[in-house]
């Protein structure tokens, strides 16, 4: 009879997920030689190669992905039973840890979340800001309950997780009125020459926006790349140069860094998503969000 240990099967999870014993190492903070010592355990057990070598890092063998695809059924089971008999007691708030891409607006991002603060059950929510690929290996890692980000997982990131899109925005020009006093003939042709603001390449926006100009022939000064948004508005309002936002906050921005808005576009569009480890959401906090969220882009592009 096949008696597994759990601790084994958990290390084997983890590099599964990490793509090395390295990595594995460092996020369970135990050394390589004692998680491939459970591994190899496992494997015993199982009388089974769960992995193979791939170059440097290891790849899972075919009956490696069916051990990976139950032991993600079994870990599942096991958060969301801690959860619940965590918040046994009503008084006790549920938390819901959401990892926030640092391409997201903050006020995008704040309007998106602000839903979970009005529910009848008490949620505490636990925000954390770091780039998309970082947040999403969180993810896989169970760390997270959701990822918001500005699209869906690369194809390049080998991450099981679901795309819930909430909505897209076209994207609006805005400077401080002394720099658009500057700014020579009408939109979008003013914008040849003009010191320009950009999110930087982590943003999936950044490349649609330089084909945009290229289309339109437009050659603006780059002066400046940024990873958070809110350091980009920052220099906008100081007058260092035109920034680029999702129209939906357009409002927002210009009362917030007194701007104004040059003009906007709906040829490039930025959309949003709720990264999750469920196809089905049954997270109240979580459906609120969405649902909200949807409501909201829904209005705003019309």
């Amino acid at each position: 009879m096949l008696m597994l240990n759990f601790k084994h099967l958990r290390y084997f999870w983890v590099v599964a997920k990490q793509g090395g014993v390295i990595k594995a190492g460092e996020s369970l903070h135990v050394t390589p030689q004692t998680i491939s010592g459970q591994i190899s355990q496992l494997e015993d057990s199982l009388q089974s190669k769960l992995f193979e070598k791939s170059g440097r890092g290891l790849k899972l063998t075919e009956i490696g992905k069916v051990v990976l695809g139950y032991a993600e059924q079994i870990f599942a089971l096991e958060d969301e039973l801690e959860e619940r008999l965590r918040h046994a007691d009503s008084n006790v708030p549920r938390v819901l840890k959401v990892g926030v891409a640092d391409a997201v607006p903050k006020s995008i991002a704040s309007r998106i979340l602000k839903p979970t603060l009005n529910l009848e059950e008490h949620v505490r929510i636990v925000c954390k800001e770091n780039n998309q690929e970082n947040l999403l290996a969180e993810l896989a890692l169970r760390k997270l309950d959701i990822v918001l980000a500005d699209g869906p997982i690369p194809n390049h990131i080998g991450v099981r997780g679901y795309n819930h899109k909430l909505g897209s925005s076209g994207m609006s020009f805005m400077a401080t009125e002394k720099l658009a006093s500057t700014l020579d003939g009408s939109f979008p042709s003013c914008l040849n020459d003009a010191p320009m603001l950009l999110p930087s390449a982590v943003s999936q926006v950044q490349s649609s926006l330089l084909q945009w100009f290229q289309e339109h022939q437009l050659a603006p000064k780059i002066t400046g790349e940024f990873d958070d948004s809110a350091l980009m508005k920052a220099f906008g309002h100081e007058g260092a140069g035109v920034f680029v936002i999702p129209s939906a906050i357009s409002e927002d921005v210009a009362r917030q860094y007194q701007t104004v808005e040059i003009g906007r576009t709906e040829e490039v569009k930025e959309s949003f998503f709720v990264i999750s480890h469920e196809r089905n959401i049954s997270n109240q906090g979580v459906t609120e969000i969405i649902e909200r969220a949807r409501f909201w882009f829904k209005n705003v592009e019309t």
